[in-house]
């Protein structure tokens, strides 16, 4: 008997090597679930599931119903273990979903019918659009495309479970590669049925919440598992594409893209990362590069044999006879002896090293790059372009650092000093300065030559630990740090403030990068830079570069999702304006998160959608959580998201998108507004919509997940406003309202589209402004992955107040409305009716999900009742029921 948990295939076109691979897992799971449950337990999952499909099939309550009923008298002891049959199920179709995503280079992309284009075809059609070959390698020469790796909590699945489910992934592969080998085929299914039963046997749901430098960690080791071998890869194929146009290859030091991380870094409302943890950050993130920098140069000194060398290298190494590997030896010796210190370091040991350690770039690039010019003048091309031209491009792009690492805090920590500063030092209070009274302070001090801070100065425990980690970047190497990162940036004094405390710890000179979060801040970005720039003292500093983050959590949180995405293009203009009015390089960094609400979506239209030369050549992105391992944790998906990077900022480069018409921008005014007043006035303003998130949402029950190391909330103490925009957005989205992606665009959209000229507008930037219709395109996938069925549901198992209920009915009629609208505005029947495989994707994971949304729902209302005395089977299933739901939706925070 095969023991299946199958997908729901009928009538459907996805590709039969997708569907195979997914009954096959299936198979595999059912089979390891029946050993260890029984047969009728198997057959209770089947039930469950169709039960779940003909709730959709009958699109009506009374399907639900029957699905909750028979889930509501499933004994305590089969709560656990349906919950983690159907996370699991949701897991192994995303695996099987990325196996064939990698093996036709597929990225998402929400836009109709449309995917990224390779390298060839773009370079073609920017070649037909003017831009000649010499121009598409010198933009690449100089391009510089940084993804910054952070940790915020939106991976919920355990490092454990995601090693097994990268095996699966390559089992699948070779599985694949076998299909004429039948014993070797035989031999990896047994391998895979083994893995599958690891999966089944081992617990979801962590313990204990990862430290930050288990996040560092665990980021090290997609750069070690997956980045290491995909970066040369990607480079292989650039300088394959402008050979084919007549171009020379990169030069060797070119790296047009690189890695940053946050990890270990970013202490903003993260009491855990302190001073020490930084420290320890940098000192695994260098270990790591020597270790896998050393195995790579073990490799190349068994390929470097050759005897015949240019004279630059014999002058080097002196008359040898294995001349590549005498000048490889030493470097060899310097890398283990690097690992060793480093190691020793991190065990809290002292470490004497017989060796110099590599500290610097160009102690590695030096002589690899020696080595290539000596082959490439003796005509051994063919080597020299090979796994020395590799481990080239890995120094390039990864130092011996592995990544930078950027240094975030909050910009009240930083005045915070000041206070206790000015306080004892002049007897007055800097609260209460005016802004231009804290400028003239701050430049005045950093144009001193003494120093500012006593040296033994007896502050505060918090103020101390923001100096000490100053005194961490005055001690680290300038090639292991990025940036510094000031969030909730509102004034020119913030960024003067991180200069001064620097200049004082006698500090590398990092770009300062304000971050720009809020409505209002967002609004007034551009007039900071514009003060800031105008400063000779600090001019002096920056080399003619500014890098400017922008935020969209905390705006979308706090104005809604429409009037956000405006606020941030119009402060991305201002400030492009602004520092070529003043001559100055400006890097825009971006905050994105995995999901809209954060920035999230395909990232080749995000890119193409930006204001015009906003994008000249550099960008910094975050790439956030669950959102590494779906775009990096393999190799070939990651070669192709680096592609996609560097082919979008290549075209938004030479052809940028138009400049908006000036009615374009008076209606996005206006329905910016609408919808702010429309949003503000549902969460803040309505006394009752506080409760109801509460009650409606598992937002309460978050805390218990162990997501990650940084708390839910800022203020613990605080309302809605206090919740960082992670669980903000996570708890709507297991309900399926995906209330932060739309509330407010209803009451736009409502309003101007009964204006026949609104109509006119809206069809006409949706049809000509990519800012505009890639907006339109990802909400209309979040709403497609909405189901206003579930959140009732939830509804009426967790909330008995009338009040309570009347709102929930108008939101899910407001959702309802808007769904109306968008199709209209598309002119489709039904939404993703033009990306008919992304809309096949939702439709066939929803029998797997609704299962865990009614029970979900149900052990929030037990655990609420018993005032979560709940049994630790039944505390664990419901975490698990939201580890499933975010894995079957591919959106958390």
């Amino acid at each position: 008997m095969r023991h299946a948990l199958p997908i729901a295939s009928e009538g459907n076109d996805l590709n039969e090597s997708l569907r195979e691979n997914v009954r096959l897992l299936g198979d595999l799971l059912g089979t390891s679930i029946s050993a260890e449950r029984g047969e009728s337990f198997l057959a209770s999952i089947e039930r469950i599931r169709h039960l779940a499909k003909e709730a959709h099939r009958s699109d009506n309550r009374q399907g639900m119903q029957a699905l909750t009923d028979y889930l509501y008298q499933l004994s305590d002891d089969d709560l656990l273990p349906v919950t983690r049959a159907f996370n699991q199920f949701l897991n192994l179709s995303n695996i099987a979903e990325q196996h064939y995503k990698a093996s036709l280079h597929y990225v998402d992309d929400y836009r109709p019918n449309r995917q990224p284009e390779r390298l060839p075809q773009l370079f073609e059609r920017l070649a037909g659009e003017g831009a000649d070959a010499a121009q598409l390698r010198d933009t690449l020469e100089k391009m510089r495309i940084e993804l910054v790796l952070t940790a915020h909590p939106t991976e919920v699945v355990r490092r454990t479970l995601i090693h097994k489910y990268d095996e699966v992934d390559d089992c699948l592969e070779q599985i694949a590669d076998a299909r004429h080998y039948p014993e070797k085929r035989s031999r990896l299914y047994e391998r895979l049925a083994d893995l599958i039963s690891q999966v089944w046997r081992t617990n979801e749901i962590r313990h204990t919440r990862p430290t930050p430098v288990d996040e560092a960690r665990w980021g090290f080791a997609v750069i070690e598992h997956s980045l290491w071998q995909a970066l040369p890869d990607f480079y292989r194929n650039l300088d394959s594409q402008l050979l084919a146009v007549g171009q020379p290859r990169l030069s060797l030091d070119a790296a047009p893209l690189r890695f940053a991380s946050w990890m270990g870094g970013d202490r903003d409302g993260n009491p855990n990362v302190t001073a020490k943890v930084t420290r320890r950050a940098l000192l695994h993130a260098r270990y790591v590069a020597a270790r896998l920098h050393l195995r790579d140069l073990e490799a190349l000194r068994v390929e470097l044999s050759m005897w015949q060398a240019s004279s630059e290298l014999n002058e080097q190494v002196g008359e040898v006879a294995e001349p590549y590997r005498a000048l490889l030896v030493p470097v060899v010796e310097q890398l283990k002896a690097t690992c060793e210190v480093m190691l020793a370091r991190l065990k809290g040991e002292q470490w004497n090293a017989k060796e110099p350690l590599i500290e610097r770039r160009e102690q590695l690039f030096e002589p690899l790059a020696l080595c290539y010019r000596s082959l490439m003048e003796c005509g051994m091309h063919s080597i020299a372009n090979g796994a020395l031209l590799d481990s080239l491009r890995r120094v390039a792009s990864f130092g011996v650092t592995l990544v930078k690492l950027d240094i975030r805090q909050e910009s009240g920590r930083h005045r915070e000093v000041m206070t206790e500063l000015v306080r004892d030092l002049l007897g007055e209070s800097y609260d209460e300065w005016s802004e231009q009274q804290r400028q003239q302070f701050l430049i005045r001090e950093l144009a001193s030559p003494r120093p500012l801070l006593p040296r033994q100065w007896q502050c505060s425990e918090s103020v101390r630990e923001v100096l000490d980690t100053f005194e961490v970047i005055a001690s680290s190497s300038p090639e292991a740090l990025g940036s510094y990162v000031i969030s909730m940036a509102s004034s020119a004094s913030d960024i003067l403030t991180v200069a001064l405390l620097m200049k004082e710890a006698g500090a590398v000179r990092l770009p300062i990068a304000p971050l720009f979060e809020t409505l209002d801040d967002l609004d007034g970005a551009g007039e900071v830079i514009d003060q800031l720039l105008a400063l000779p003292t600090y001019r002096a500093l920056i080399d003619d570069r500014q890098e400017v983050m922008i935020g969209y959590s905390d705006s979308a949180k706090d104005a809604g999702q429409l009037a956000a995405s405006w606020a941030q293009y119009r402060a991305q203009e201002q400030l492009t304006e602004v520092c070529q009015r003043h001559g100055v390089d400006l890097t825009l960094f971006h905050g994105r998160g995995g999901t809209v609400g954060r920035g999230g979506g395909p990232i080749h239209a995000a890119i193409l959608s930006q204001p015009p030369g906003s994008v000249n050549g550099s960008l910094r992105v975050t790439e956030q959580g669950e959102m590494i391992r779906f775009k990096f944790g393999q190799p070939s998906i990651a070669a192709r998201t680096m592609e996609i990077y560097t082919g979008a900022v290549l075209e938004a480069t030479l052809t940028p998108p138009p400049v908006p018409k000036s009615e374009w921008r008076e209606e996005m005014d206006r329905l910016a507004s609408i919808a702010h007043t429309a949003y503000v006035d549902t969460v803040r303003n309505t006394p009752e919509f506080v409760s109801y998130f509460r009650q409606a949402t598992p937002e309460t029950a978050l805390g218990r997940l162990a997501l990650g190391s940084r708390p839910a909330k800022r203020n613990s103490q605080g309302g809605v406003e206090s919740l960082r925009a992670i669980p903000w957005i996570f708890a709507w989205t297991q309900t399926r309202l995906m209330l932060p992606a739309w509330l407010g665009t209803d009451a736009a959209f409502a309003e101007r589209w009964n204006d026949s000229d609104g109509q006119r507008i809206i069809n006409d930037m949706r049809e000509q402004w990519p800012f505009f219709a890639t907006y339109i395109d990802l909400l209309e996938m979040l709403l497609a992955k909405s189901d206003a069925t579930i959140s009732h549901h939830y509804e009426q198992r967790l909330i008995q107040k009338p009040e309570l209920e009347s709102l929930g009915a108008n939101l899910r009629q407001r959702l309802s409305t808007l769904i109306d609208q968008l199709l209209t505005i598309s002119g489709q029947e039904a939404l993703l009716e033009h990306s008919p495989l992304i809309r096949q994707a939702i439709a066939v994971r929803n029998p797997y999900i609704d299962p865990l949304h009614a029970l979900q729902a149900e052990l929030l209302r037990r655990a609420r009742e018993a005032e979560d005395d709940i049994p630790e089977s039944l505390d664990r299933a419901l975490m698990v029921t939201m580890a499933g739901i975010a894995a079957g939706l591919r959106n958390t925070g």
